[in-house]
């Protein structure tokens, strides 16, 4: 066992453990107020005519604040046993539920969603939860506060809670479990109770800037949707058919008749003035070294390439076509999803790999917008671009945006206030001396090279 899962395992069972940093603060408190209360009155003092009152008044204020207490304490233990006996009994327990929303400012935002069936609230008390997914990572405690109550009845049959998560990374998770914790009013006594909680969620793209550009489709499905341009199909040297009557002798392939006595034709060159689907392509392949992939730079770099993937989609979507966006990976996705959903399910679950390249992933036939980012090799890039014409819309997604800041007022606040409390704080004070500035700079400035001398029309984000 290693110095991460012992770490784990205490953090895991003092979960368990009943009392609190309050339980000693008011321990304290209480202490003072009854040696200050009923201390001896030391013999020849005059004592102001009004101290046996002011005495008597504070005696019966805290008694009446320890009886508050306790009761509340006895009704915390009281929920927590009664819990446990529906949890044995009657298979109550927590349920979780993750829902996404997108406000009038365009952020999406990850809710959770909790429920319990059947639990008393302690008397002036609270009930929390907490999961732990992936790796054993565990969520801050969340507040189950809310009453569902019984149609046309004022009886309670569940207390739910909603609360917002904010996840380091976009992509999905693994729950592994959680806690069910019943507190008293002052927080002096947390009684822990496990979760069998499984499932998978996921933290969606947000929208970042938009930045539009014409496109046109290249993919022909249906005949609904009539373009500006004509689209060239078919018209192959390799595109044959059988001579008819009426076809032009001139497109006879004479090796072809020579070689198998059969009068075939090459089929003619069309303009085809409909199309119905624009293709959408991101590429999260990166060339660069195997032991860069795990470190902090890259997953704050690869949630920028997803935000900006997002909203490239997003923003595309709004025209009249169909879209279909083409995955470098394979995902297991619910089918009863909207394209939307799946776009954005499909973004969080890509990560950075070397398995497809770039050249493998894109067809210029009937791709129309591609994503790159800065990872991308610059040679590879220059011969995908090489056989792609105007039409093709490259998006350039410089991920050295990410870690953009001035650097003195970062280094000023690390130095004399506080520790940056976030990981990207922390990188972004580093990034000036790493060495992957300076490797990741370089690559930017030939991809930007490579697209400007391309036929291709671009972007950059």
């Amino acid at each position: 066992m290693n110095w991460k899962q012992i770490k784990w395992k205490v953090r895991y069972y003092w979960q368990y453990f009943p009392f609190t940093l309050n339980t000693l603060l008011c321990g304290a408190a209480g202490w003072c107020a009854y040696k200050l209360l009923y201390k001896p009155t030391v013999k020849g003092e005059d004592p102001s005519p009004l101290l046996p009152f002011i005495i008597l008044m504070g005696r019966m204020v805290m008694w009446f604040v320890v009886g508050l207490i306790a009761l509340s304490v006895l009704s915390t233990f009281i929920s927590y046993f009664y819990y446990r006996w529906l949890r044995s009994n009657k298979g109550y327990k927590l349920q979780v539920e993750f829902t996404t929303e997108t406000k009038k400012g365009k952020k999406t935002k990850l809710f959770l969603n909790t429920r319990i069936e059947g639990v008393i609230r302690p008397l002036l008390g609270f009930v929390n939860g907490r999961l732990y997914y992936d790796d054993n990572i565990m969520t801050d405690r969340f507040g189950l506060l809310s009453n569902k109550w019984k149609d046309n009845s004022f009886v309670r049959t569940a207390i739910t809670g909603r609360s917002r998560l904010e996840l380091p990374d976009i992509k999905e998770y693994e729950l592994k479990g959680g806690f069910v914790y019943f507190q008293d009013m002052l927080h002096l006594f947390s009684l822990a109770a496990q979760q069998p909680v499984s499932g998978h969620f996921y933290q969606p793209p947000m929208l970042t800037n938009e930045d539009d550009a014409d496109v046109f489709p290249k993919k022909t499905e249906t005949m609904d949707v009539r373009i500006e341009q004509l689209r060239r199909v078919e018209g192959e040297p390799l595109n044959y058919k059988d001579f008819e009557s009426g076809d032009d002798v001139r497109r006879i392939v004479w090796k072809v008749y020579a070689k198998n006595r059969e009068l075939v034709v090459r089929i003619p060159e069309m303009y085809e003035p409909y199309a119905s689907h624009l293709y959408f392509y991101a590429s999260f392949f990166a060339s660069v070294k195997a032991q860069w992939l795990g470190e902090g730079y890259l997953k704050e770099m690869l949630n920028y390439y997803k935000n900006n993937v997002w909203t490239v989609y997003d923003t595309l979507s709004r025209k009249e076509w169909e879209m279909r966006f083409i995955p470098d990976q394979s995902f297991s996705i619910p089918e009863q999803l909207t394209d939307m959903e799946k776009a954005a399910r499909i973004i969080s679950n890509s990560g950075w790999h070397k398995d497809a390249s770039l050249q493998q992933y894109f067809n210029p036939k009937s791709g129309t917008v591609l994503c790159v980012s800065s990872l991308t090799d610059p040679e590879e890039l220059r011969n995908m671009l090489d056989r792609c014409d105007a039409s093709t819309v490259v998006y350039f997604v410089k991920l050295s945006n990410v870690f953009k800041h001035f650097a003195p007022l970062g280094w000023i606040a690390r130095l004399i206030f506080r520790p940056p409390q976030d990981r990207l704080s922390r990188l972004r004070t580093r990034w000036t001396f790493s060495p992957m500035r300076f490797a990741i700079q370089k690559r930017e400035k030939e991809i930007d090279e490579i697209l400007k001398r391309s036929q291709v029309t671009s972007g950059v984000l």
